[in-house]
């Protein structure tokens, strides 16, 4: 039987960072608020998409339990040399959708955005995208009321 080896899990991280890569947020559904919904590995969208951002930093990570890279599923510290493991983070703007309330994020691979948008744009509505691309990670969580005075920022750590 073949396996995925430890290489090959360094060329798909590496294929990965090599794509766009946006972190989109939604509104999801408000019965949610009452009844947690469980994220599935069936996915392939947000229920309702908000906007999404293009990554603010990514970077090659180990686990490490005196890293200073800490997210809920470990800490890791920063590699110099590829690996298995992507840390992504996602900076929203204060101005980024102000009022909306968010209880899902996403990350996905190899979105494009309508190129007649201004150069070095990193906030788009969902009637600027192009095409999805791929949903890589879905994470649903407790309602986030939106405020202009808050950056709210994401970040994940993806092993493959």
């Amino acid at each position: 039987m073949a396996i995925l080896t430890n290489s090959g899990r360094i060329a798909i991280a590496q294929s990965v960072v090599s794509r766009p890569l946006h972190c989109a947020w939604g509104s999801g559904n408000a019965s949610w608020d009452t009844t947690p919904v469980q994220e599935t590995i069936s996915e392939t969208a947000l229920v309702a998409e908000v906007g999404r951002r293009l990554v603010s930093q990514v970077k090659y990570v180990t686990p490490d339990v005196a890293g200073t890279i800490i997210v809920p599923t470990g800490t890791f510290s920063e590699s110099v040399t590829p690996t298995k493991h992507v840390y992504m983070k996602f900076l929203f703007e204060y101005a980024d959708a102000p009022t909306a309330t968010i209880r899902e994020a996403a990350v996905f691979v190899g979105s494009t955005t309508n190129p007649s948008l201004p150069a070095g744009q990193m906030y788009f509505n969902p009637a600027d995208v192009v095409s999805a691309g791929t949903l890589l990670v879905i994470q649903r969580f407790t309602k986030i009321i939106r405020s202009n005075s808050v950056r709210q920022q994401f970040e994940f750590v993806v092993t493959f």
